[in-house]
């Protein structure tokens, strides 16, 4: 047991393990508008002798009765669980002691396996050795999620009841009690009847542990919590966890001289472009998910330079947190080719072609089938067909070797990977059609090396970040990791123009947006499994992905089917209002095809038009002009916070522009 347990052993190595969890992040979207939080204000979180005694006992009466008195781990408790789970013929109560929930809140993850709870038990007694019991206890209290996007009782008390911790009655601290068990079943913004219910029983463990008596319970059971209507309230939770992983990688990279642990982070998040990615992915299911027998999608939607505006990791956050477009790994099928036609162009050129005649001769040189062979890329939708074209891809990537078969996979793996695909790509012959696994998020922005020209942008949620005084610490354009050129952009630009075709003419007709260029690839795998369309135009690059979460296969879901119509969702939308910019190499804007896109269950072949989104946003060229003003402001405030004279700044045009002068930090 020991044995199994000494790996999770390692996570506790780094002397500054308690502190890893202590960061705090605001999150603004693009606009500056807060939009959520993640992480622990430890330093600031309330005393423990400040929550309330009737919190204090609710939670000990429900998760851990005996916890002063046992060294870790409750074997009376663990056994009186055992017996009563035999009697109800299921697990009704659980055997774990408030140490041992800390340990896997801090160190381990959700799997319910032997190996875990053996991981656990011994990460209880180390804990006990190293914490006293009131911060053990405190610690439990501040980490652990209660739903709603919330960790720790005094956030879960802020977002149920708009209140402190320290100001609860006893009825809401029976209703937050409740939530440690099961968060997303009995959070009371979803479900009021079982969040009562489950209250009713912490009352009554209160009273069976001798903590209260009857009497003192029984104006809670007469006047149950309220908590605030929460249900129309769609906070991007699946983004922002994504946003504060993004944040933990980027603290360990700041200078030592940064010994903040409280940040302000503007996010490139577009609030309203994620309502409408979330709706569109949840009308898709809930119209087809039955017929199509598929439960669960995901999405993301990104500017060509990596900045992710929008994401969806599944149907409903509070039913489960597990993020599809970031931890999901499924095979992307026939969306994977384009790398494997992109690798053999570059190799074409490499071996037929000097340099220096590069730019004039290339078109001669590409092979015309490889070239305009659109046909051999888009093989979805077309039955017994799709055999043979599939072994077109395989011998591509034969010919990418010069006739070694391992050596051709592994230089489209390392194309693969510098574009930015970062899962592992095994060695196996069925590679090169898309049989190894990717996610959502790496197989969406490696795109981006064909509307760039051949570079790839690494996919990102943050923009800067400040200090919580509002010094500004970090910036992506400056800071940020820097293009990487993968392809040449010739390659590039003849792979749009096949990807083109898979929209206009082949496969993903379901994806056409009126007037606006478009290309892409569809992507199925073996029995339905998986589904997928990513694509892009001259501004953004969107990848959507339906199937399931247990494998089990779909009723004949292609590509072009559901995927290509909510990715025509989400862009024809994402695209109104804003400046369109052509794809490289497919010259202007498409004309208006007359035409609407056809639409899955219309009799007419008429689709609806998208809603209309609200025009008072920034532009891009808006948004950087504040962004300058921001940091013209920002020298100014330091050369006047040290008594010196603003210090110059050069426009976009080269001049020489000097600062508005500011009087205070507090004023600004």
């Amino acid at each position: 047991m020991l044995a199994l347990a000494i790996p999770a052993f390692r996570e506790t190595a780094d002397d500054d393990w308690l502190k890893k969890s202590e960061l705090a992040v605001t999150f603004l979207d693009r606009y500056g508008n807060e939009v959520g939080s993640r992480g622990i204000r430890h330093n600031d979180a309330i005393p423990l002798d400040q929550f309330p005694d009737h919190l204090i006992k609710a939670t000990l009466a429900t998760e851990d009765r005996r916890f002063y008195e046992h060294f870790g781990i409750d074997f009376p408790g663990l056994f009186r669980a055992m017996l009563t789970n035999a009697r109800a013929g299921g697990i009704v109560q659980g055997g774990s002691s408030i140490s041992q929930q800390l340990a896997k809140n801090l160190f381990l993850s959700n799997e319910r396996t032997i190996e875990r709870k053996v991981k656990e038990a011994f990460l209880a007694l180390w804990l006990e050795v190293r914490l006293p019991k009131n911060e053990i206890l405190k610690l439990y209290l501040d980490r652990a999620y209660l739903g709603g996007g919330t960790f720790g009782v005094d956030a879960a008390a802020q977002y149920y009841f708009n209140k402190s911790a320290r100001d609860v009655n006893l009825a809401e601290a029976a209703m937050l009690a409740g939530l440690f068990k099961a968060p997303s079943r009995f959070a009371p913004h979803i479900n009021l009847p079982a969040a009562r219910a489950r209250a009713n029983v912490v009352l009554d463990n209160l009273v069976e542990a001798g903590f209260m008596t009857e009497g003192q319970v029984f104006g809670a059971r007469r006047n149950p919590a309220m908590a605030v209507d929460r249900r129309d309230e769609r906070a991007p939770n699946y983004y922002l966890d994504w946003a504060f992983d993004e944040m933990k990688k980027l603290v360990d990279t700041l200078p030592k001289s940064v010994h903040e642990r409280v940040f302000v982070a503007r996010l490139a998040l577009d609030v309203d472009l994620q309502k409408h990615a979330d709706k569109a992915v949840e009308d898709s299911l809930r119209q087809y998910g039955h017929e199509y027998k598929a439960k669960q999608g995901a999405a993301v939607l990104m500017d060509i330079d990596g900045a992710v505006r929008a994401m969806v990791g599944g149907r409903d956050y509070n039913e489960s947190q597990f993020n599809r477009a970031t931890d999901a790994m499924r095979q992307p099928g026939s969306s994977f080719k384009p790398y494997v036609y992109a690798t053999r162009a570059n190799e074409w050129i490499q071996a037929h072609l000097d340099r220096r005649r590069f730019a004039g001769v290339h078109r001669q040189l590409v092979p015309e089938k490889l070239r305009r062979g659109f046909c051999w890329l888009d093989d979805d939708d077309r039955g017994s067909e799709a055999f043979r074209i599939n072994v077109v891809a395989v011998k591509l990537s034969i010919a990418v070797g010069n006739g070694n078969p391992k050596v051709g996979r592994a230089k489209i793996r390392e194309v693969a990977r510098k574009a930015g695909l970062r899962t592992p790509l095994p060695d196996t012959p069925s590679m090169p059609i898309g049989a190894d696994e990717v996610t959502v998020l790496d197989h969406t922005g490696a795109y981006s090396i064909f509307p760039n020209l051949g570079k790839a942008m690494t996919p990102h949620a943050v923009l800067e970040v400040r200090s919580g005084a509002g010094e500004l610490i970090w910036r992506w354009d400056r800071d940020g990791k820097k293009p990487v050129q993968v392809l040449t952009p010739q390659v590039a630009t003849d792979m749009n123009m096949m990807m083109s075709k898979v929209v206009e003419e082949g496969t993903a007709r379901r994806a056409i947006l009126d007037g606006i260029k478009a290309a892409g690839k569809t992507g199925t795998t073996n029995a339905y499994r998986d589904a997928w369309f990513v694509g892009f135009t001259g501004n953004m690059i969107c990848g959507v992905w339906f199937g399931n979460d247990d494998y089990t296969v779909m009723h004949q879901m292609t590509g072009g089917s559901l995927p290509a119509m909510t990715w025509h969702e989400i862009m024809a939308y994402a695209h109104q209002g804003i400046e369109l910019k052509p794809i490289p190499g497919l010259g202007p804007q498409a004309p208006s095809s007359g035409r609407a896109v056809v639409a899955e269950g219309k009799k007419d072949g008429t689709a609806d038009p998208p809603p209309s989104r609200p025009t008072s946003v920034l532009t891009k060229r808006g948004a950087d002009a504040l962004v300058r003003v921001e940091w013209l402001m920002d020298e100014a405030t330091r050369a006047l916070a040290i008594g010196g004279a603003p210090t110059k700044a050069t426009d976009a045009q080269g001049a020489s522009a000097k600062p508005s002068p500011v009087a205070s930090t507090s004023e600004r």
